[in-house]
């Protein structure tokens, strides 16, 4: 396997076409006091747009990014783009979710590397990776994927950590090679009743997903189903593709701006620079079998972080894993790698300081 320096270095030319684009942006109505309860509320688009168009600045990012020793390599016939940083400590794989990619992780690199050997590689169809050229890009073929990136790379034993879609390949990676991980960290774990009694406290806690099915469930239908569809429109169009991500980093309107909006600027202008809008939509495609998968129980131990907002019941989680540290913070959410580095360092270098 070859491993191709890389760096990011997006044309001038692509970062004035997309000026021209929010520029010629045509705007849709709103109805009058509906706030968020329809979708994404034209006041904070607006506010988001006109940063996006007068303030943000890629270059920003991009030279941050290449900050750290950044790859290119081919597996499984996909181009993976990660990053890299060998100190000599214990290996440590970080895996992002939708809409994302490695780079949500950079304010944890300087410092992790002190204590690890960071391996932040973004999926197959999302952001510098590129997208799909091929279906079946699923959880189990990416958990492989991930296995052959770090026997390529001469690690025999690390540890894993993921959120949202990470979250899922994660344990699907350490079900594929338990005697190679170290430990497991969870963020935001979602596990289900099996006819379990709850607490109320749990009972609150797990409500979450319901809320997640009654409210926010759309876009996962969409893009489980008709992905192809939506990437039209955000392929082509700037501010409807900030709509579709904005909607989860604003938490539906209940937390806006709790992720700052140049960090939510650069998860999105690295999408829309890529192309990878529709490609990485297509993960909840090809991701759907993992949800009703039976799984085997998982004796690799294992690290929950419950952020405010998770519905992560650690009962139902001890039922398919070994976990063995569980912390419940109060603050941060979803992102929490975005919104709340800090937390997420501490508690990756609690649980595999205990390893």
């Amino acid at each position: 396997m070859a491993f191709n320096e890389f760096r990011a270095e997006v044309p001038q030319t692509e970062l004035d076409e997309l000026r021209r684009r929010l520029d010629a942006t045509r705007w849709p109505d709103q109805l009058p006091g509906v706030e968020w309860s329809y979708g994404v509320e034209l006041g904070r688009l607006h506010e988001v747009v006109d940063g996006w168009r007068t303030s943000y600045d890629w270059r920003r990012f991009e030279d941050g990014l290449n900050t750290y020793p950044q790859y290119l390599t081919e597996i499984d016939g996909q181009q993976v783009h990660f990053v890299h940083v060998r100190q000599g400590g214990m290996p440590l794989l970080l895996m992002h979710g939708w809409p994302g990619a490695g780079s949500d992780f950079l304010d944890l690199i300087e410092p992790l590397e002190q204590d690890f050997d960071l391996v932040i590689p973004t999926m197959p169809g999302f952001g510098f990776s590129g997208p799909t050229t091929a279906t079946g890009w699923g959880v189990q073929r990416i958990a492989k994927a991930w296995v052959t990136l770090m026997e390529q790379l001469g690690y025999d034993r690390y540890g894993v950590h993921g959120y949202d879609w990470g979250g899922r390949i994660a344990p699907a990676l350490a079900r594929l090679v338990p005697e190679r991980i170290i430990g497991l960290h969870l963020d935001g774990f979602l596990a289900f009743p099996k006819g379990e009694e709850l607490t109320e406290a749990e009972e609150k806690r797990l409500g979450g997903f319901d809320r997640w099915q009654s409210e926010r469930s759309g876009y996962a239908a969409i893009q489980g189903s008709r992905p192809q569809t939506l990437a039209y429109a955000l392929v082509d169009s700037p501010v409807g593709q900030l709509a579709w991500n904005l909607e989860w980093y604003d938490d539906y309107g209940h937390r806006i701006g709790a992720i700052g909006n140049d960090k939510i600027l650069d998860s999105v202008t690295l999408t829309w620079l890529t192309r990878t809008a529709g490609s990485s939509g297509r993960i909840y495609r090809e991701g759907q079998d993992s949800w009703s998968a039976e799984v085997e129980y998982c004796p690799v131990p294992t690290g929950l972080a419950v952020f405010p907002g998770d519905s992560t019941v650690r009962k139902l989680v001890e039922r398919e894993f070994n976990v063995v540290h569980h912390t419940e913070f109060d603050r941060g959410g979803h992102f929490a790698a975005l919104e709340a580095p800090d937390l997420v360092i501490r508690d990756l270098q609690d649980f595999f300081g205990k390893l």
